[in-house]
C-alpha cells in the first residue's frame, strides 16, 4: 500500500528560514514515520511565484500535490498543515483537499499547531524553555509576533496569551501583524510595567519576511523601531517555530492522530 503525508505550509521565499523551519518539520516527520512518504505543498501563490521565477524552484500547491499523489497510486494520504491556527489558509486547504476525497482509499487531516487545550499547554512549554534565563529578569519582556487574521481564529492569540499568564509568565506578550492585538496595544500594555528591555521573536513557523521586515529593521513601522521610540531596549530573535524541537513533536502528534483516524 502506498501511503503519504502531505505537509502543507504557507511557505517562504527565504531559503535559510525554509531550511530551518519547514525542512526541519518535514525531516522530523520523515524520521518518525519511515513507512510514509513525505511530500510538500505551499499555499501562498506569491511565494510559489517568487521561488519559481527567481530561484527556479518548483513546489506544488495543494491541488497539484494531491493530483500527483492520486496519479502515482497512493491509497492512504494524511494532510498535515504547519499552519499555526485554524484560519483562512487552513479552511481553504481543507476545502481544496476534500475535492480529492474519492481519489484515495482514505484521506485525513492533521490539526494546526494551536487546536486543543493540550496544544496550548505544550506550546507554552516549548517556546519558553529557551528563554528561561531572560524571563527570570524583572525588567525584561518577551514579545511574540504572530501573523494575525481577520478570521475568527484570530482569537487563538488571545487564548495563547491567557495560557502564558496561567503558566506564571506575566512578562510574555502576544501580538499580531495583521490582527489584534497589534503592536500599539502591546506597547501601551508594557509601558504600564517595569519592563525596560524587550525581546522580539516571531510566533510563526519560519522567521521569514515578517520577521525581517515587520518585526525588525530600521523602518519606522517595524516593531523594533516602535518599541525603541518608546524608550525600550530591543533585541530581535530570528527563530521560527519550526526550529523548536518540542513544536516539531507537536506536529508529529497531530499527524499520528490523523493516521489513527484511518485505522
Amino acid at each position: 500500500m502506498k501511503q503519504g503525508i502531505l505537509v502543507v505550509s504557507f511557505g517562504t521565499s527565504y531559503e535559510n528560514a525554509r531550511k530551518k523551519g519547514i525542512d526541519s518539520i518535514e525531516k522530523t516527520l520523515m524520521e518518525t514515520f519511515p513507512d510514509w512518504e513525505i511530500r510538500r505543498a505551499f499555499t501562498s501563490g506569491m511565494v510559489l511565484k517568487v521561488l519559481r521565477e527567481r530561484d527556479r524552484i518548483y513546489i506544488d500547491n495543494v491541488r497539484q500535490a494531491l493530483e500527483r499523489l492520486a496519479e502515482e497510486g497512493f491509497q492512504r494520504v494524511v494532510i498535515q498543515p504547519t499552519h499555526v491556527i485554524n484560519g483562512i489558509e487552513n479552511d481553504e486547504m481543507i476545502q481544496t483537499a476534500q475535492m480529492f476525497q474519492d481519489r484515495f482509499e482514505s484521506l485525513s487531516f492533521g490539526a494546526p499547531l494551536l487546536t486543543s487545550t493540550e496544544d496550548y499547554q505544550q506550546v507554552v512549554g516549548a517556546v519558553t524553555e529557551p528563554f528561561s534565563q531572560e524571563l527570570a529578569k524583572p525588567d525584561t519582556a518577551l514579545v511574540f509576533m504572530g501573523h494575525g487574521t481577520s478570521h475568527h481564529a484570530n482569537a487563538a492569540y488571545a487564548a495563547l496569551d491567557y495560557w502564558f499568564r496561567a503558566a506564571g509568565y506575566s512578562n510574555i506578550f502576544v501580538g499580531t501583524v495583521e490582527g489584534s492585538p497589534d503592536v500599539g496595544m502591546l506597547i501601551e500594555q508594557i509601558k504600564k510595567t517595569s519592563v525596560k528591555r524587550v525581546i522580539l521573536a516571531p510566533f510563526m513557523v519560519v522567521a521569514g519576511d515578517h520577521a525581517r521586515n515587520d518585526m525588525s529593521g530600521s523602518s519606522e513601522d517595524s516593531w523594533e523601531s516602535q518599541f525603541e521610540r518608546e524608550g525600550f531596549s530591543v533585541d530581535c530573535v530570528f527563530k521560527g517555530l519550526g526550529e523548536y524541537p518540542l513544536i516539531r513533536q507537536l506536529y508529529v502528534r497531530h499527524a499520528l492522530e490523523a493516521i489513527q483516524k484511518q485505522s
